[in-house]
């Protein structure tokens, strides 16, 4: 999971807003677009709040390295397709390597180093596994080639640039959702929570746990754990055995995923809700289908442009925003006809891509 700040897109009816992900139509194109928060030099909590002025092309064929914390989720998925438009559309070339999960921090500067170590590599873009594990590391290859940090939040040494939300605004977005959207009633409101993967999700749970504070809402359980669907869906399991009372299953998008069909196998539906910290394309159609409340969405796609945009502006030494997201916004079946959905949702053929080169101009007779 990610940075610093958070937005979102649109649709026009369930059944537009599930045609328009699975074919990839333009028709999401007519949404509202993407605000984006500059945070250069802001005072907290006051970003400048602008719109998205695409990158123009480069002028010389880039090479960009990225580093990702797995690609097994359609949230990264879009992160990765993002990536790949936006190089196409500069003409630069982009390299991926992902880790396969957020404990794999020696994994991930394994594949850190061997980008820094390629001669051709020109920047490195990284979607750390840890705010600071890396931080050695990257001060040391920042004295070599630019490092900017995509999505997940992580500490400052050595980042040039940066591109994502703050993941507190993400968790305290969905728990103001949960309390404003309460049945009436004076009692208390058991939930049980996921956060998702211990070393990058704490704010998650502190923006989450704020936004509760003082309210109905009482957190039962709280599960920690990576987000493979196997695993959180395990997770949920347990936390419906030791707390029948539960009412509210609140965090991560695969836990969301992955509860629609436990709640289905054990006739809970109408009993315990979901709610997400972030949109998928599974996530987005259980809003649709009303079996899902509500999620934060970050745009992962834009996330990605805008992060091979920040690279090639930073290489191409052009002025840019050094600490910037989109804007977060919650997508529930109110909001759906607001929101562009291609820039939150890969298409529904795209597979991990790991590499994207360039074209190179037919040889002249």
């Amino acid at each position: 999971m990610p940075t610093r700040s958070r937005f979102v897109p649109r649709l026009l009816t369930a059944a537009a807003a599930l045609a328009a992900i699975c074919a990839g139509t333009g028709a999401a194109r007519a949404a509202d677009p993407p605000a984006l928060a500059i945070r250069d030099a802001a005072p907290v909590g006051a970003p400048r709040i602008v719109r998205h002025s695409p990158t123009r092309p480069a002028t010389r064929r880039w090479t960009l390295c990225a580093v990702f914390p797995h690609i097994k989720d359609a949230y990264w998925l879009g992160v990765n397709f993002g990536m790949i438009e936006e190089a196409r559309r500069l003409g630069v070339e982009i390299r991926f390597r992902e880790a396969a999960g957020y404990p794999n921090l020696d994994i991930q500067a394994e594949q850190v180093r061997a980008c820094a170590a390629s001669p051709e590599v020109d920047a490195l873009i990284v979607g750390a596994v840890s705010r600071d594990g890396l931080s050695p590391l990257l001060e040391d290859i920042a004295r070599r080639m630019p490092v900017l940090a995509t999505v997940n939040a992580i500490d400052d040494r050595g980042i040039a640039a940066r591109v994502g939300v703050n993941w507190y605004e993400m968790g305290r977005a969905a728990g103001d959702y949960l309390v404003a959207h309460l049945p009436p009633s004076r009692e208390p409101v058991p939930v049980a929570w996921f956060p998702g993967p211990r070393s990058v999700s704490a704010v998650v749970d502190e923006g989450f746990r704020d936004a509760i504070a003082g309210s109905r809402v009482r957190v039962a359980t709280t599960a920690w754990g990576d987000t493979g669907k196997s695993i959180q869906r395990n997770l949920v399991q347990a936390a419906l055995d030791a707390h029948p009372e539960v009412r509210y299953l609140v965090g991560n998008g695969l836990m969301a995923e992955a509860a629609v069909s436990v709640l289905r196998e054990r006739e809970l539906q109408q009993r315990v809700s979901i709610l997400s910290t972030y949109l998928t394309p599974a996530v987005l159609r259980g809003i649709a289908r009303g079996r899902i409340l509500a999620a934060p969405t970050d745009f992962p796609v834009l996330q990605g442009r805008l992060s091979v945009g920040q690279a090639v502006d930073l290489l191409e030494k052009r002025p840019f925003p050094r600490d910037f997201g989109p804007v977060i916004r919650i997508v529930d079946p109110a909001s759906l006809k607001h929101i562009a959905v291609d820039e939150s949702i890969p298409p529904s053929g795209f597979v991990p891509t790991f590499l994207y080169k360039p074209q190179l101009p037919p040889a002249k007779q």
